[in-house]
Formats: C-alpha cells, structure tokens, sequence
C-alpha cells in the first residue's frame, strides 16, 4: 500500500462550512474559537465579569489589529471567555476610504483580492499564538484548536440577538458546556 501524501488527509476531512458560499462576501458572520483541549488560559469569570489573563490580553490585542492587517474587517461585539472566543466580524464593500465609482479613484482591493473568513481567521490564530507561545517562552503545545465554529447573520433581529449572545456569555460561564472546571 502507498504512503499518504501530506494533502491526502486533508482531502478527506469533512468541512463544516456551508457548500459553496463564497467567505469573503461583505455580510457579518459569527464566530467561535476554542482554545486546544479547552484550556481555560485566557480570562476568569468572577461575578459575572471578564478578567484577561495576559495569555487574553495578547489575543485581545491581536483581535483588535486585524483591521490594520485586513482593511475590509469591520470588528463588531466579542467577548473571551477562559476557552473561547466569541465575535461578530464583517466585510466592507471595500477598503475604508475608497470612492467607489470616482473615476480619479478605484477601490484597492479587487473582488479576486478579498480576505475571506478563514483567512482572516487563521491570521489571527497564528499570530496570536506566536505572540503567546512567545510570552510563555515554549512552542511545543498548540494554543487554538484545529478548526472554529462559524455562523453567517442573515438579518439584523439576528444580529442583535448574537450581540445580545456575546454580550451575556460571562453571566452562563457557571452553566457553560464550555467550562470544563
């Protein structure tokens, strides 16, 4: 029998996201990342507050700079959580700033050129991950699990009730299925 080449495996994942949606389009999305085996590293939950461990203070930070690093992210509501991370993140029409249509100016990036969901997301895992591995001064345990759960938002009563979600996750940590303390 041959060896499995490096990509074989990959081939036969089953993939989680919806079958031919395109993840770059310009609508919100919801989104979870939890850390590898649960590691509750990045915050405490006490009195139904979030405090950031320095482990969450990077990945809050990472968080906040994906819009220098991709232009067309709009950062709405998140929230970390000991394991995990919830967050509402959009797609502009184009880079801030544009005139769409003036014809001194064409928007910089082209519909081929747009950052997609996973993209924008693996980005963010790794250099957040860097950045902690970094600080913890070890590289030999992962900090994010492999894959992230994600939920494209169709209306705006649904925005509102995942901002509501995000916003109210501290005050269930004690019934979590996520807290595994």
């Amino acid at each position: 029998m041959a060896a499995l080449t490096m990509d074989e495996p990959r081939k036969n994942r089953r993939s989680i996201r919806l079958k031919g949606f395109d993840y770059s389009l310009p609508v919100a999305y919801f989104i979870t990342i939890c850390t590898h085996e649960r590691e509750e590293n990045l915050a405490k939950i006490a009195g139904h507050e979030v405090h950031l461990t320095k482990a969450g203070e990077i990945v809050r930070a990472a968080w906040l700079n994906l819009p220098q690093r991709f232009p067309t992210v709009i950062l709405h509501d998140f929230v970390l959580m000991p394991n995990h991370l919830h967050a509402i993140l959009a797609f502009a029409h184009s880079v801030r700033g544009d005139k769409e249509g003036a014809a001194s100016s064409a928007p910089t990036i082209s519909p081929t050129a747009r950052p997609s969901l996973g993209g924008v997301t693996r980005a963010f895992k790794s250099v957040s991950a860097i950045s902690i591995n970094r600080m913890r001064g070890r590289t030999d345990r992962p900090v994010w699990q492999r894959n992230y759960y994600e939920h494209i938002i169709r209306t705006s009563r649904e925005f509102d009730e995942t901002r509501k979600y995000i916003h109210e996750n501290p005050m269930r940590w004690d019934t979590d299925p996520e807290n595994v303390s």
